[in-house]
């Protein structure tokens, strides 16, 4: 098998260069990367990961810690994650637990340990998640994803403020009086700051918040909650935290005879690969999730790597995407007290300083 040194002698840099390749540093010029990659590729050179973990104490793992989740949000995470890695060169091992407990979390992180990965990862959409990384030692490279913004550790997350922000302006500016919201899990730092920025957009427009309706993240809560506002005829918009909520509104709204979007619009999050095929198609806000895995492997890298990391805690811009969901309120809907007069979801976005 080619060895490193072939690869140095091949693409004519030293044996140092080609680990730094290897290991994703960032003080390497794009031309030199570019020929160390093409003579790795043409030896067919892999990294013996093993004598590295020998040398270094360390392997070539990156450890996740996970909820046991079929959200689409923290699955899509994952597997951008993943795929970013491995072309570096790092292979993801990832634990997942069933009860996102500070005992769960913290057994999980010790696994980690025990296999001597390089770096840990931990999606931490909840206080009990996020706390149990106390248990960790300082000089372990770790990183949390969606976590709690308030402590220091590194953090990498969408702008849930933002998107929220967009979503509700979005059908403010369509012309609806007020926007109704169908919440996740009160426990989520995701949804505490969806509903953050939903509160901020009414109160910018000089609106008072109607009353919040909590639910979890399924289809089925967004159907409970469906049934309750398809009853309440002053109902004309409702921004739903994420899209299986908005799937659970649209049937509830059908089966009681209100018409989306004629009747009722109605926006998600997280675009998901459904929301484009459903009847209406369904106007959602996007996270970047390729953004967030990036920019979580670049911190992890560098803490790795003893570099100097910048700013630790980074926040991805989601975009909204404009569909078939939304649209003015019907007259009937308006009633005597009148609507502003509405704008285009474009104008919504650039609003809320988002990409249309």
């Amino acid at each position: 098998m080619p060895a490193m040194a072939d690869v140095a002698r091949l693409a004519q840099v030293s044996h140092q260069t080609v680990s730094r390749v290897l290991n994703g540093h960032q003080h390497v010029s794009e031309p030199t990367r570019l020929r160390v990659q093409a003579a790795i590729d043409q030896l067919g050179y892999r990294p013996n990961r093993v004598a590295r973990a020998l040398v270094t104490g360390r392997s070539q793992l990156l450890g996740v810690v996970a909820q046991n989740s079929t959200l689409y949000g923290p699955v899509s995470l994952l597997a951008a994650f993943e795929q970013a890695a491995a072309e570096v060169g790092f292979v993801v091992t990832a634990h997942r637990v069933d009860v996102a407990d500070h005992g769960s979390v913290t057994r999980a992180l010790e696994r980690h340990r025990d296999q001597r990965v390089a770096g840990i990862v931990v999606i931490a959409p909840t206080a009990s998640v996020s706390d149990a990384i106390d248990a960790i030692p300082p000089g372990v490279p770790l990183v949390m994803v969606d976590g709690d913004p308030e402590r220091s550790t590194p953090l990498v997350t969408v702008d849930q403020v933002a998107g929220a922000y967009a979503a509700t302006r979005c059908l403010l500016d369509a012309g609806h009086r007020t926007v109704w919201h169908v919440s996740g899990p009160p426990d989520w730092f995701d949804s505490a700051g969806r509903v953050r920025g939903w509160r901020s957009a009414l109160e910018d427009a000089g609106l008072e918040a109607p009353p919040l309706l909590p639910a979890d993240w399924s289809a089925a809560s967004g159907y409970r909650a469906g049934q309750r506002l398809a009853q309440m005829p002053e109902v004309t918009a409702v921004f739903a935290a994420n899209d299986h909520l908005a799937l659970g509104i649209l049937r509830a709204m059908s089966e009681h005879g209100r018409r989306v979007p004629h009747d009722v619009s109605v926006v998600g999050f997280d675009d998901v690969p459904e929301a484009g095929y459903l009847i209406p198609s369904l106007t959602t806000v996007r996270p970047d999730f390729d953004a967030v895995a990036r920019e979580t492997l670049d911190l992890l890298l560098a803490q790795v790597g003893d570099h100097e990391i910048g700013d630790s805690q980074r926040t991805i811009a989601p975009t909204l995407v404009e569909r078939d969901s939304v649209r003015p309120p019907s007259t009937e809907s308006v009633g005597q007290a009148g609507a502003a007069s509405p704008r285009s979801c474009s104008q919504a976005s650039c609003t809320a300083g988002l990409e249309p």
